[in-house]
């Protein structure tokens, strides 16, 4: 990768000439590398390192300092692509302390951009993240820090009252300065209508291939999880003889619109 470095202004200036955007989880140096090398302009710091590399069995366990660590690997070795770092379960249930917790994953953490879970709620914590210069990426549809109350792991917004409600808080997390929006398992349809209605980029997973781009999580894109991939998810290493060339595989792919295809689109 060479050239300036990513911002939320080139990402929005990107969805605005049509050209899609690849985002992929990374939690340390080496595959930060590898990720930037192969053209990815989103590297996501996900609290899925708690499943991935803890070994737990959901987000919840991981804490603000597992992701400050994380992230400031990422970040010394990312010097254009965009990192954006999970804000961890609770740590942004008050305005004082997604400030706080904010400050470490980008002061300490090098992130350029922090994400949460939830809908209109948080709006005010948005707004107020934005004033001291913190850009926030949301998150809708399957939350995965909010699995217990969910009762699983499960498609979000498949009936019109749960479209309605998604669509809602997109528009007024975007009002409240989001710059830009994950939707996580939901109707492929909903993701590409809200893709079309919103002018943040809307990056998808398990939401079908009209989105702005795509993100997965690099172990389940890379085959390291025998058993555990998502089905919306594909195993880019299966066909390629290295790390390197099923990253370009992805990167090339969501780029032409080809991934997610039709397997993968479940709803």
């Amino acid at each position: 990768m060479t050239g300036e470095r990513i911002t939320s202004a080139t990402l929005a200036a990107m969805k605005r000439r049509g050209q899609r955007i690849a985002c992929l989880t990374c939690y340390d140096a080496a595959f930060a590398r590898l990720l930037e090398a192969a053209g990815v302009e989103v590297v996501l710091v996900g609290d899925s390192l708690g499943m991935v590399l803890q070994g737990q069995p959901t987000t919840l366990p991981v804490k603000l300092e597992h992701m400050v660590y994380h992230t400031a690997c990422v970040s010394r070795a990312a010097e254009r692509a965009l990192v954006v770092a999970d804000m961890p379960f609770l740590s942004y249930a008050t305005e004082a302390r997604a400030v706080a917790a904010a400050e470490r994953l980008m002061g300490d953490g090098g992130a350029a951009m922090v994400k949460l879970e939830g809908g209109a709620e948080l709006a005010d914590t948005i707004r107020r993240l934005n004033r001291f210069g913190a850009p926030v990426c949301a998150h809708l549809g399957l939350l995965p820090q909010s699995i217990h109350r969910l009762g699983g792991y499960r498609y979000q917004g498949k009936d019109d009252a749960g479209a309605a409600r998604i669509s809602a808080d997109a528009q007024a997390l975007q009002d409240a300065g989001a710059s830009m929006l994950v939707l996580e398992c939901v109707p492929a349809a909903l993701a590409q209508a809200l893709a079309r209605a919103l002018a943040i980029p809307v990056i998808g997973i398990g939401a079908g291939n009209g989105c702005d781009g795509q993100v997965l999580v690099l172990h389940d894109m890379l085959g390291l999880l025998p058993g555990r991939s998502p089905r919306f998810s594909r195993d880019f290493a299966a066909s390629k003889g290295s790390v390197a060339e099923a990253l370009a595989d992805y990167v090339a792919q969501v780029k032409a619109g080809s991934f997610p295809g039709a397997d993968e689109t479940l709803f």
